[in-house]
């Protein structure tokens, strides 16, 4: 073989991985962010639908819980800082204390509900009961979705040799979402 041909293949060579590789790596990473962003807007949709859902909750019981003010009034604080923190910068992530307060503030509507025996057997008060529960479910799964797509993302920008190209394109690593939706007695 002669010298320019044993100069030239190398050469080459790094040409096909600049030329084929890092915008392929990069792409990949592209996307994968972009799943972890999907999937935190997922959750937002679930988040909203809970909240819609609370204040048909509280008119629900709202008579019949006249001697719980305090429950009601920490719901509906809750609620509203939920609520509030929708827009917020810190995104999905800095949300999670207001929804675990939202969720422990539901916790104790439902044990005051449970002493309650007209309350137990409204038609209306056990759908809205079983329309959360399964708004619940349904954070839970987006939420497991998140979670998994941050540790595909997190893992493909974290392995050799793409983590040499996540710090000059900016990827910055995705935060995992833990998020307490039991609604358990909080009191």
């Amino acid at each position: 073989m002669s010298a320019g041909l044993l100069v030239l293949v190398p050469v080459l060579l790094l040409v096909v991985v600049v030329v084929v590789w890092v915008p392929a790596a990069y792409n990949g990473l592209v996307r994968l962010r972009n799943e972890v962003a999907n999937a935190s807007g997922q959750i937002d949709t679930q988040l909203v639908r809970r909240h819609d859902l609370v204040p048909s909750l509280l008119s629900a019981v709202q008579g019949y819980l006249q001697h719980e003010r305090d429950v009601l009034d920490r719901v509906t604080r809750a609620r509203a800082a939920a609520v509030g923190a929708l827009g917020s910068p810190g995104g999905l992530v800095g949300r999670v204390a207001t929804e675990n307060e939202l969720s422990s503030a539901l916790g104790s509507l439902t044990a005051v509900v449970e002493s309650y025996p007209q309350l137990r057997s409204s038609a209306n008060v056990l759908r809205l009961q079983e329309d959360l529960v399964s708004t619940e479910n349904r954070i839970a799964f987006a939420r497991q979705h998140h979670n998994d797509a941050v540790t595909a993302y997190n893992t493909a920008r974290e392995t050799f040799p793409r983590n040499l190209l996540v710090g000059s394109f900016g990827f910055r690593p995705a935060e995992y979402l833990k998020l307490d939706l039991s609604v358990s007695d909080s009191r």
